[in-house]
Protein backbone atom coordinates (compact mmCIF):
# COMPACT_ATOMS: atom_id res chain seq x y z
CA UNK A 1 0.00 0.00 0.00
CA UNK A 2 2.88 2.20 1.07
CA UNK A 3 4.72 1.57 -2.16
CA UNK A 4 1.19 2.40 -4.15
CA UNK A 5 1.10 5.95 -1.97
CA UNK A 6 5.00 6.72 -3.05
CA UNK A 7 4.00 5.68 -6.97
CA UNK A 8 1.32 8.02 -7.32
CA UNK A 9 3.10 10.89 -5.94
CA UNK A 10 5.69 10.32 -7.72
CA UNK A 11 3.76 10.17 -10.96
CA UNK A 12 2.11 12.98 -9.75
CA UNK A 13 4.99 15.09 -9.08
CA UNK A 14 6.21 14.10 -12.98
CA UNK A 15 3.38 15.04 -14.56
CA UNK A 16 2.96 18.63 -12.31
CA UNK A 17 7.11 19.33 -13.13
CA UNK A 18 6.67 18.21 -17.14
CA UNK A 19 3.01 20.21 -17.25
CA UNK A 20 4.92 23.50 -15.34
CA UNK A 21 7.96 22.91 -18.23
CA UNK A 22 5.53 23.19 -21.14
CA UNK A 23 3.95 26.29 -19.54
CA UNK A 24 7.23 27.87 -19.34
CA UNK A 25 8.95 26.52 -22.55
CA UNK A 26 5.71 26.47 -24.83
CA UNK A 27 2.20 27.10 -23.89
CA UNK A 28 2.88 30.80 -22.50
CA UNK A 29 4.30 31.84 -25.81
CA UNK A 30 0.99 30.81 -27.80
CA UNK A 31 -0.95 32.84 -26.28
CA UNK A 32 -1.35 36.81 -27.09
CA UNK A 33 0.99 38.71 -25.66
CA UNK A 34 -1.21 41.42 -23.02
CA UNK A 35 -1.43 44.93 -24.82
CA UNK A 36 0.15 47.75 -22.60
CA UNK A 37 -1.48 49.92 -20.66
CA UNK A 38 -0.07 52.96 -22.14
CA UNK A 39 -0.08 51.17 -25.72
CA UNK A 40 -0.27 53.76 -28.57
CA UNK A 41 -1.23 51.91 -31.57
CA UNK A 42 0.13 53.07 -35.47
CA UNK A 43 -2.07 52.22 -38.36
CA UNK A 44 -1.61 50.46 -40.95
CA UNK A 45 -0.59 53.66 -43.73
CA UNK A 46 1.00 56.23 -40.93
CA UNK A 47 4.15 57.72 -41.63
CA UNK A 48 6.28 56.46 -39.37
CA UNK A 49 9.46 58.63 -38.71
CA UNK A 50 12.51 56.51 -38.28
CA UNK A 51 15.77 58.48 -39.31
CA UNK A 52 18.08 56.31 -37.82
CA UNK A 53 16.51 53.49 -40.40
CA UNK A 54 16.32 55.28 -43.62
CA UNK A 55 19.26 55.20 -46.25
CA UNK A 56 18.47 54.96 -49.57
CA UNK A 57 14.84 54.84 -51.45
CA UNK A 58 14.70 50.83 -50.56
CA UNK A 59 11.70 49.61 -48.26
CA UNK A 60 12.77 48.70 -44.72
CA UNK A 61 12.05 45.88 -43.29
CA UNK A 62 12.99 46.03 -39.44
CA UNK A 63 13.09 42.60 -37.13
CA UNK A 64 12.51 43.59 -33.70
CA UNK A 65 14.86 41.11 -31.54
CA UNK A 66 15.20 39.48 -28.15
CA UNK A 67 18.00 36.85 -27.95
CA UNK A 68 16.46 35.24 -24.60
CA UNK A 69 13.18 35.27 -26.17
CA UNK A 70 12.49 31.61 -27.40
CA UNK A 71 10.04 33.15 -29.84
CA UNK A 72 12.71 35.44 -31.36
CA UNK A 73 15.49 32.32 -31.17
CA UNK A 74 13.22 30.01 -33.26
CA UNK A 75 12.86 32.14 -36.22
CA UNK A 76 16.57 33.23 -36.56
CA UNK A 77 16.93 30.80 -39.32
CA UNK A 78 13.72 32.36 -41.23
CA UNK A 79 14.95 35.86 -40.35
CA UNK A 80 18.08 34.79 -42.01
CA UNK A 81 16.77 33.21 -45.05
CA UNK A 82 14.46 36.86 -45.76
CA UNK A 83 17.63 38.58 -45.60
CA UNK A 84 19.23 36.25 -47.89
CA UNK A 85 16.33 36.19 -50.64
CA UNK A 86 15.53 39.91 -50.88
CA UNK A 87 18.57 41.77 -49.28
CA UNK A 88 18.91 43.51 -52.38
CA UNK A 89 15.41 45.39 -52.92
CA UNK A 90 15.04 45.57 -49.03
CA UNK A 91 16.61 47.17 -46.24
CA UNK A 92 16.98 45.03 -43.69
CA UNK A 93 17.69 46.24 -40.15
CA UNK A 94 17.63 45.07 -36.51
CA UNK A 95 16.17 46.13 -33.50
CA UNK A 96 17.65 44.40 -30.02
CA UNK A 97 15.00 44.76 -27.28
CA UNK A 98 16.46 43.48 -23.79
CA UNK A 99 16.64 45.27 -20.77
CA UNK A 100 18.82 42.33 -19.07
CA UNK A 101 21.92 41.38 -20.45
CA UNK A 102 24.23 43.65 -22.75
CA UNK A 103 24.67 42.32 -26.90
CA UNK A 104 27.36 43.57 -29.13
CA UNK A 105 26.36 44.24 -33.21
CA UNK A 106 28.55 41.47 -33.75
CA UNK A 107 27.26 39.29 -31.82
CA UNK A 108 23.85 39.87 -33.19
CA UNK A 109 24.89 39.82 -36.52
CA UNK A 110 26.85 36.91 -36.53
CA UNK A 111 23.18 34.95 -35.12
CA UNK A 112 21.77 36.06 -38.83
CA UNK A 113 25.02 35.68 -40.72
CA UNK A 114 24.20 39.09 -42.14
CA UNK A 115 26.35 42.63 -41.87
CA UNK A 116 23.43 44.65 -41.55
CA UNK A 117 22.51 47.46 -39.04
CA UNK A 118 21.64 46.50 -35.59
CA UNK A 119 20.03 49.14 -33.12
CA UNK A 120 19.50 48.85 -29.30
CA UNK A 121 16.62 51.80 -29.35
CA UNK A 122 13.09 51.70 -27.81
CA UNK A 123 12.17 54.22 -29.53
CA UNK A 124 12.07 52.63 -32.68
CA UNK A 125 9.38 49.98 -31.30
CA UNK A 126 7.24 52.88 -30.00
CA UNK A 127 7.33 54.72 -33.57
CA UNK A 128 6.24 51.26 -35.00
CA UNK A 129 3.55 50.18 -32.40
CA UNK A 130 5.78 47.27 -30.92
CA UNK A 131 5.28 45.78 -27.67
CA UNK A 132 6.82 42.07 -27.89
CA UNK A 133 9.51 40.06 -29.69
CA UNK A 134 9.93 38.83 -32.17
CA UNK A 135 7.78 41.34 -34.83
CA UNK A 136 8.48 42.46 -38.49
CA UNK A 137 7.72 46.00 -39.35
CA UNK A 138 7.86 46.76 -43.15
CA UNK A 139 7.88 50.43 -44.35
CA UNK A 140 7.58 51.34 -47.45
CA UNK A 141 9.82 53.86 -49.45
CA UNK A 142 7.36 56.93 -48.65
CA UNK A 143 7.87 55.55 -45.03
CA UNK A 144 5.01 54.82 -44.44
CA UNK A 145 3.62 51.59 -42.13
CA UNK A 146 3.01 48.57 -44.71
CA UNK A 147 2.99 45.45 -42.48
CA UNK A 148 3.51 45.58 -38.92
CA UNK A 149 2.92 41.57 -37.42
CA UNK A 150 3.52 38.20 -37.06
CA UNK A 151 6.20 35.82 -39.03
CA UNK A 152 4.26 32.93 -39.33
CA UNK A 153 1.34 31.18 -37.74
CA UNK A 154 3.83 28.16 -36.17
CA UNK A 155 6.51 28.94 -33.67
CA UNK A 156 9.47 27.60 -36.39
CA UNK A 157 8.12 29.54 -39.06
CA UNK A 158 7.38 26.03 -40.61
CA UNK A 159 4.24 26.88 -42.62
CA UNK A 160 4.40 28.43 -46.26
CA UNK A 161 0.71 29.29 -46.50
CA UNK A 162 1.02 31.49 -43.36
CA UNK A 163 4.75 33.13 -44.04
CA UNK A 164 2.92 36.59 -43.24
CA UNK A 165 6.04 38.27 -43.54
CA UNK A 166 7.17 36.86 -46.80
CA UNK A 167 4.06 37.60 -48.07
CA UNK A 168 3.63 41.23 -47.43
CA UNK A 169 7.33 42.03 -48.71
CA UNK A 170 6.18 40.37 -51.98
CA UNK A 171 3.01 41.94 -51.98
CA UNK A 172 5.06 45.60 -51.85
CA UNK A 173 7.59 44.90 -54.10
CA UNK A 174 4.79 43.30 -56.70
CA UNK A 175 3.22 46.74 -56.12
CA UNK A 176 -0.39 45.09 -55.29
CA UNK A 177 -2.74 45.91 -52.35
CA UNK A 178 -1.41 44.49 -49.10
CA UNK A 179 -2.73 41.05 -48.42
CA UNK A 180 -5.67 40.99 -45.73
CA UNK A 181 -4.14 39.47 -43.20
CA UNK A 182 -6.06 37.10 -40.01
CA UNK A 183 -5.82 37.90 -36.45
CA UNK A 184 -2.82 34.92 -36.16
CA UNK A 185 -0.63 37.60 -38.41
CA UNK A 186 -1.54 40.85 -37.12
CA UNK A 187 -2.18 40.31 -32.90
CA UNK A 188 1.58 40.47 -31.25
CA UNK A 189 2.95 36.75 -29.78
CA UNK A 190 5.85 36.57 -27.77
CA UNK A 191 8.25 38.74 -25.34
CA UNK A 192 6.47 41.57 -23.63
CA UNK A 193 7.82 44.64 -23.59
CA UNK A 194 9.99 46.73 -21.82
CA UNK A 195 11.69 43.60 -20.41
CA UNK A 196 11.22 41.25 -23.12
CA UNK A 197 9.27 38.68 -20.68
CA UNK A 198 6.12 36.80 -20.93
Amino acid sequence: MKKKILLGLWFTFLLAAISYLFWQNEYQYSLPTPIPQNYHDIAMGSKVELKCCVTDQRPVFIHFFNPECPCSRFNVPHVSGLIKKYRDKINFKIVVLNKEKTFTIEEIQNKFDAKIPVYFDEEIAKNCGVFSTPQAVLIDASQNLYYRGNYNKTRYCTDADSNYAQQAIDSLLSHTNAPSFDALALRAYGCSLPKCTK
